[in-house]
């Protein structure tokens, strides 16, 4: 089995992850991590489900929207359109028209509210991107976020999924 910083140095992790992560394992390293968009990088480089990451930055951009000013409607929607999709509600074309809608409330609303419309807009595109490099939420609060939307039994699976790959 592979070590946290080994696996983080494979997958090209910025040098301060790959400190961070000294001699953690891979369990003490997912519990404890206090970076949100950590988490959802390294979920992404895995292979974890899409649908995953989605809800998670999903969850994460519902934290500001109270920022958005009162009627303006687009950043939830696009969140509500990318979580619909991970439920096959939606259709991909739904979720990057609500993406581009709520990229264009950026330019409408105050600077908050441009944030809240980013990371909605960000959420809907990771549904059809085929990489994540990192979410905008960089805080303890979003890395509890992450983990509570992404159990460590899927990181655990998609880094034995991931170890599997190495040895074909």
């Amino acid at each position: 089995m592979k070590t946290t910083k080994t696996i983080l140095t494979e997958l090209g992790a910025c040098p301060e992850a790959v400190q961070w992560a000294g001699r953690k394992t891979h369990k003490r390293a997912w519990k404890t991590c206090r970076r949100g968009d950590w988490l959802l990088w390294i979920a992404g480089k895995l292979d974890v489900d899409r649908k995953w990451l989605v809800l998670a930055v999903c969850a994460c951009a519902r934290t500001v929207l109270n920022y958005v000013p009162k009627g303006e409607d687009r950043p939830r929607t696009a969140i509500e359109t990318a979580e619909a999709w991970t439920r096959g509600e939606a259709t991909i074309d739904q979720v990057r028209i609500a993406a581009h809608t709520a990229a264009h409330a950026a330019a409408d609303v105050s600077y908050d509210a441009a944030h809240a419309a980013h990371a909605a807009s960000y959420a809907a595109y990771v549904a059809y991107a085929t990489d994540v490099a990192a979410s905008a939420a960089a805080c303890k609060d979003m890395a509890d976020i992450v983990r509570k939307i992404i159990p460590f039994s899927v990181i655990k699976q998609a880094i034995a999924d991931y170890e599997g790959k190495e040895e074909k």
